[in-house]
């Protein structure tokens, strides 16, 4: 795989691992931010509040990552880091990997609770359809008002979605480019007289 690109998965999914009468729901998200973790996080804990456990671990990033495994509350390393280890097995990032553990009254043991997080996990992954992705970087473009109609034109042509914008006298758009169609698509814009483009970040999503 090319170095400028990444592998996730398409669409959330899910799997099921069963062990002595506990089960381990497994789900799976493609996301891009800490904050959408959280987010996610709070709906499973919310839907499955009856499940002992609700342990996770998560990727994101191509050059930085960011990543984080939790055990809530298992024995230290029986859950967050066998399911890391599906994630990195497989070389997935900008992915969130949670496992809802129902007790069934009967002890797994480190072992077993290990094979089964490590299961669970692995069931759910080979229920996703997995992707190449190039990165996108986030640009703000800044414009006279009289050029608001050539712009708009660039954007929609190429499908941009617009993430903030202030239509005034001087304008301002922020959209994010993939990786793979920057250069064309940033040479039409500075073609417009008045254009101006600076990126903003580097994040991936």
């Amino acid at each position: 795989m090319p170095s400028d690109t990444y592998k996730t998965i398409e669409a959330p999914a899910e799997g099921l691992y069963k062990e002595k009468g506990s089960k381990f729901l497994a789900f799976g998200y493609p996301v891009s931010s800490p904050e959408e973790i959280t987010g996610i996080l709070n709906s499973i804990r919310k839907k499955y509040h009856d499940a002992r456990h609700h342990c996770y671990a998560y990727r994101i990033g191509i050059k930085n990552e960011i990543s984080r495994m939790n055990d809530d509350g298992e024995p230290p390393n029986t859950a967050g880091k066998p399911i890391y280890g599906q994630i990195l097995s497989n070389g997935l990032t900008n992915i969130l990997i949670v496992v809802a553990r129902y007790f069934g009254g009967t002890l797994l043991g480190r072992g077993g609770l290990v094979k089964a997080y490590k299961s669970a996990a692995a069931d759910m992954l080979s229920n996703a359809r997995t992707a190449v992705r190039y990165p996108e970087r986030l640009f703000k473009i800044e414009f006279a008002y009289h050029a608001l109609n050539e712009v708009l034109k660039i954007l929609d042509r190429e499908q941009l979605k617009q993430e903030d914008n202030k239509y005034d006298s001087l304008c301002s758009i922020t959209i994010r480019i993939n990786a793979n169609k920057e250069k064309s698509i940033l040479s039409k814009l500075e073609r417009i007289s008045s254009v101006r483009i600076s990126a903003e970040d580097d994040k991936i999503i």
